[in-house]
């Protein structure tokens, strides 16, 4: 997703797009609000959800054609004949089906040419919408689908579909609920958007500024202090925001300085903050937005999405947070300087009631089983209500900052428009055409009935086909093509869908295509392929931990067993830190290679699953006394170290 402060900088002078952009961007907005609060239906307006979404699509469309030129990253000086065209063929065509479409879905087995010539207009304009906003991976993807569509049915072997014609694929594509205006657009526009305006007016109000300060209060006093602040401040905007970029250059800016001034390479402090920013997405209450589209995806509760996360977002943050620790330590990085550090009290005072807006969204979510999009609205108007009335440290937000808010969520709302619609496409292919049956079978002749080799080929299915993309469209875009077929092995809906979320979001850090990575490198003024490296192993548990939950139900809290849910976090926590300590090679001293690997070995059996195989029942044993081997013989060298240095004793 852009970043909507960063896609244009000032605003275009064309007096079309001036008036025109804040407008359509309030718009969708203030529309998607209005369906969470219910007001359409109150004041009588009655119509079906599909022709909300059409007509949500429809204003999108327009205002991606204002607001992002033909060129990627070309400034918006003036506008285009053709970008006009574009945008009103969009506004139009896209209306019109909102207001026809009862008619033309009545028809759709017929594929009346109104339906045909509507749907094939929105299908060309979505794949230049996603081309400007998210850029070619997810276009290539889609017009692959597409094209396969047309002739799988003569490619013999598993891959063979069948025969659809061109004319019904367009309108059941552009019309179908199974298509354009099916689930994953109904998610992004009324779940999506209000958590957009939610994490758009925290920052307005100050709430940006209160996170930072006070993981800065809170970590800068320790060794290494600048690095944990990164992790702790990007992990609570994370949550919020489910935007690796955005994270980045909200809480970059100020962390990546800072961990540079205190010791830290250049590449470490991308890295780190790369990774912390990209675990952000991960980490509960909020999880972003890919929470709610897996909760509407597995029809199950956003609870049980958000406790699911919880062992695994402690497991990636534990293992980042000890590797920043251990560097420091291993460098001799001491604290921030007090001159940089907050005083805790002061900024507690100033900004602790920021925690309620989300202790609002949690007893809405969890307690009250209000709907996601409700939630977030009623949280939104309470972020408003203290923002206007409090503020952070007596800056208090303008009414200018509400009006600039809902434009702000419009214009970033629109990669999730297009992302929605092209994945609603691709769904619709796989269905139409069989294609989804025939990937699960491949996958699974790939794998040889092997479960542990169609994990790691569908992993790397993840990694690879998330290239390039923003976190919810690598998720939506997997949870058609990749989780069917893992269902299908055996392996639990919810375990799946939690396998591909997390192996597709480490796309953001794993090269040659590593948004998060690169940004953060920019920032940092690191070479990238190097930032990328460490932010690898600075993240890897996100390459792991999904194939220990996959066997191990109690890694995402679905064990009704109390004791055995115990021990496998324990371990798991155990596990985590002897890896990562073998990976720095620093314990209580820089620590030879065979005590390094020592701990590697005894953290790797603390972490196998007792439910991978009959052997694996004695391994968390092994390991956890050969972890305690290695750090006594470290922690009596240590003390050896420390008494040849003081001396004789006389």
């Amino acid at each position: 997703m852009t970043d909507v402060s960063t896609t244009q900088g000032a605003l275009p002078e064309s007096p079309a797009v001036r008036i025109l952009r804040p407008i359509l961007a309030c718009a969708i907005a203030l529309g998607s609000l209005l369906w969470a609060a219910n007001f359409y239906r109150a004041v009588g307006l009655l119509f079906l959800p599909e022709q909300f979404l059409a007509a949500t699509f429809a204003t999108g469309l327009a205002l991606v054609f204002l607001q992002y030129p033909a060129k990627r990253g070309a400034s918006r000086a003036r506008l285009p004949w053709y970008d006009a065209v574009l945008a009103l063929a969009g506004f139009v065509t896209g209306w019109y089906v909102a207001f026809d479409f009862a008619d033309i879905s009545i028809r759709l087995f017929e594929a009346p040419l109104k339906g045909l010539i509507s749907a094939t207009i929105l299908f060309l304009l979505t794949i230049e919408g996603l081309r400007r906003t998210v850029g070619s991976p997810l276009v290539v993807i889609l017009i692959f689908f597409m094209a396969y569509a047309l002739v799988g049915h003569r490619v013999p072997g598993a891959l063979q579909t069948r025969e659809v014609q061109l004319d019904r694929m367009m309108v059941y594509l552009g019309i179908d609920t199974s298509g354009l205006f099916g689930l994953i657009m109904l998610v992004g526009v009324t779940v999506v958007i209000p958590f957009l305006f939610f994490g758009q007016l925290l920052s307005s109000s100050g709430g940006a500024g209160f996170f930072n300060d006070l993981s800065l209060g809170l970590m800068g006093r320790y060794r290494g202090g600048a690095a944990k602040i990164a992790v702790v401040a990007s992990s609570l905007f994370g949550t919020i925001s489910g935007v690796v970029v955005s994270n980045i250059l909200a809480t970059g800016v100020i962390t990546i300085p800072l961990m540079k001034k205190t010791g830290f390479t250049p590449a470490q402090a991308g890295a780190i903050e790369a990774t912390a920013s990209n675990g952000g997405q991960l980490m509960p209450p909020v999880m972003g937005a890919v929470a709610f589209v897996m909760a509407d995806f597995l029809q199950r509760p956003y609870s049980d999405i958000v406790i699911a996360a919880l062992v695994p977002s402690l497991l990636y943050y534990v293992a980042l947070f000890i590797q920043a620790d251990l560097i420091a330590a291993k460098q001799g990085i001491k604290r921030v300087p007090d001159s940089d550090i907050p005083r805790l009290r002061p900024v507690l005072t100033s900004g602790v009631i920021f925690a309620v807006p989300f202790a609002v969204l949690i007893y809405l979510l969890f307690w009250a089983n209000k709907e996601a999009e409700l939630a977030a609205l009623i949280a939104s108007l309470v972020v408003a209500a203290i923002g206007l009335l409090f503020g952070y440290k007596r800056r208090r937000m303008s009414l200018r900052a509400l009006y600039d808010a809902l434009v702000a969520t419009g214009i970033a709302s629109l990669d999730i428009l297009m992302i929605a619609a092209a994945a609603g496409f691709i769904t619709g292919i796989l269905q139409a055409t069989g294609l989804s049956f025939a990937l699960t079978l491949l996958l699974v002749k790939l794998g040889g009935g092997n479960l542990i080799l169609l994990l790691v080929i569908a992993a790397l299915l993840c990694i690879v086909l998330g290239m390039g993309m923003p976190t919810i469209g690598v998720y939506v875009l997997l949870a058609v093509l990749v989780a069917p077929s893992l269902v299908e092995l055996g392996f639990s809906p919810l375990a799946s869908h939690m396998f591909i979320l997390y192996l597709g979001m480490m796309s953001m850090v794993t090269p040659p295509v590593a948004i998060g990575a690169y940004f953060a490198a920019s920032l940092a003024g690191a070479e990238p392929m190097r930032t990328c490296f460490i932010a690898m192993r600075f993240g890897w548990t996100a390459y792991i931990v999904p194939f220990l939950f996959m066997f191990s139900p109690a890694l995402l809290l679905q064990s009704t067993n109390v004791t055995e849910t115990a021990i496998a976090i324990a371990t798991s926590v155990a596990g985590v830190w002897a890896i990562s300590a073998g990976m720095i090679g620093y314990l209580f001293r820089p620590m030879p290679w065979w005590t390094r690997a020592g701990l590697i070995v005894g953290g790797a059996c603390l972490f196998v699953p007792d439910q991978i195989a009959p052997w694996a029942a004695w391994t968390d044993e092994i390991g956890a006394a050969l972890t305690a081997i290695v750090v006594a013989y470290e922690f009596l060298a240590r003390r050896r170290l420390a008494a040849v240095a003081a001396g004789p004793d006389f």
